[in-house]
C-alpha cells in the first residue's frame, strides 16, 4: 500500500493515534514490533499556533519511529492550516493526519474531530486548505456518520478524496456509538469497492487478534488496517497480527532487554518493563510510571491469575520503579503459571 510515495508494503498494520497513549516512547515500541506506521496523540491546531509547550512536546519524532504521522485536530480552518504548516515544518512527519473522528465530548461538542460529520461543508474546506498548505501526504480518520441515521461515509469519502487527501481511515463506528457496540464493518468495504474511490481506504474498529486482521483484509477489502486500544499492555499484538497477515519483515526482538525466547511469558513481562523505562526517561520518574499504569492494568499476562486484587492494587500504585519493578518480578512466576 502506498500513501503518496510512502510504500508500507502489503497488508500493514497501523498503531492507532489515542490521546494520552501514543506518544513518542510507545510509538517507538510499536514499530520494533512490527507496526508498519504509527500516529501521534492527536494535537491541538490551536495550541499549536499559540505555541503552547505542552503541545510543542507532541510534535518530538526520533528517527527510529519512522515512517511516524502527526494527527491534529480543529474547528477552525485557518488554525487547522496554519497549525499543518508548524508540524511540517517541526515534526517532518511522513504523513498529516486530520481528525474528523474523535467522538468525546470536549472535542465533538465543540465542533472539532467528529464534530465536523456535523458541518461537512467546514469538514472538506478544513482538508481542502490543509492540503494545499504542506507539501507532504495529508490523510484523514473519521467515523461512519453523526448517527444511526446519517451515516453518509460513503459520500464523504468521495468528497474528501475530491479535496484532495492521499489515504482514508475510517472506524466502523457512528459518533453516537463513542466506543460501544460492535464496529460495523459493512460500510467500510462499500467505500472500497466505490468505483470512484482512488485512494487507500484503512478499516479500524475492533481489531484484537491476528484473526481479526486477516479478516479484515480478506473479507472486507481494506488496503491497511488501524489497531487502537488492543494495544494496552500488549505491543506485542502487532507482530501476532503482521504474522497472521503474512508479514514478518519488521520484527526486531533485540530491541528488548531480555533473556526470555521472545512471546513468552516472561519476555512479554520483560516489554512492559521496557516501556516503563522509556515513559520514565522521557518524562520522569513519578509521571512516567503514572502514564504507563493503563498498560500494566490492560495487560493479558497478568489476567487470570487466582487471588490477584491485593497484588494488582500494589503494582498500579507503585510510585517508583524500584519498587513496581521488584512486584513485577513477583508476579513473574504467577504469570509463567497462568498466562495465556
Amino acid at each position: 500500500m502506498k500513501i503518496g510515495t510512502l510504500d508500507l508494503g502489503e497488508k500493514p498494520i497501523l498503531l492507532a493515534p489515542m490521546e494520552d497513549v501514543t506518544d513518542a516512547g510507545f510509538r517507538l515500541l510499536c514499530r520494533k514490533m512490527g507496526a508498519a506506521m504509527v500516529y501521534s496523540e492527536f494535537v491541538a491546531s490551536d495550541a499549536l499556533v499559540r505555541a503552547v509547550p505542552s503541545t510543542l512536546r507532541k510534535l518530538q519524532v526520533s528517527a527510529d519511529e519512522r515512517p511516524v504521522a502527526i494527527q491534529i485536530y480543529g474547528r477552525y480552518a485557518d488554525a487547522m492550516e496554519e497549525a499543518a504548516r508548524i508540524v511540517e515544518s517541526i515534526a517532518q512527519p511522513d504523513i498529516l493526519d486530520l481528525n474528523f473522528g474523535c467522538p468525546v465530548k470536549r472535542v465533538a461538542g465543540k465542533g472539532a474531530g467528529a464534530g465536523l460529520l456535523q458541518n461537512l461543508p467546514l469538514m472538506y474546506d478544513i482538508a481542502q486548505r490543509v492540503v494545499k498548505a504542506v507539501r507532504i501526504p495529508v490523510t484523514v480518520k473519521t467515523r461512519l456518520g453523526w448517527d444511526e441515521h446519517s451515516k453518509n461515509i460513503v459520500e464523504i469519502a468521495e468528497r474528501l478524496q475530491d479535496c484532495g487527501i492521499s489515504a482514508l481511515t475510517i472506524h466502523g463506528r457512528t459518533r453516537a456509538q463513542m466506543y460501544k457496540g460492535e464496529a460495523d464493518w459493512s460500510l467500510i468495504r462499500e467505500v472500497k469497492q466505490n468505483p470512484r474511490m482512488r485512494i487507500p481506504i484503512i478499516g479500524n474498529g475492533d481489531i484484537c487478534t491476528g484473526p481479526d486482521a486477516r479478516n479484515a483484509f480478506e473479507n472486507f477489502g481494506v488496503d491497511a488496517v488501524m489497531v487502537g486500544r488492543a494495544t494496552f499492555g500488549q505491543p506485542w499484538i502487532f507482530r501476532e497480527m503482521a504474522e497472521s497477515v503474512g508479514r514478518t519483515d519488521a520484527f526486531e526482538p533485540q530491541f528488548i532487554q531480555s533473556q526470555y525466547e521472545p512471546f513468552s511469558s516472561d519476555w512479554k513481562l520483560d516489554v512492559l518493563k521496557e516501556q516503563v523505562r522509556q515513559s520514565v526517561e522521557r518524562i520522569d520518574e513519578y509521571r512516567g510510571i503514572l502514564h504507563v499504569r493503563r498498560h500494566l492494568a490492560a495487560s493479558p499476562i497478568m489476567k487470570g491469575i487466582p487471588n490477584f486484587r491485593d497484588m494488582r492494587i500494589a503494582i498500579l500504585r507503585a510510585t517508583t520503579t524500584a519498587e513496581l519493578f521488584r512486584l513485577l518480578e513477583e508476579v513473574r512466576p504467577l504469570i509463567r503459571e497462568y498466562a495465556n
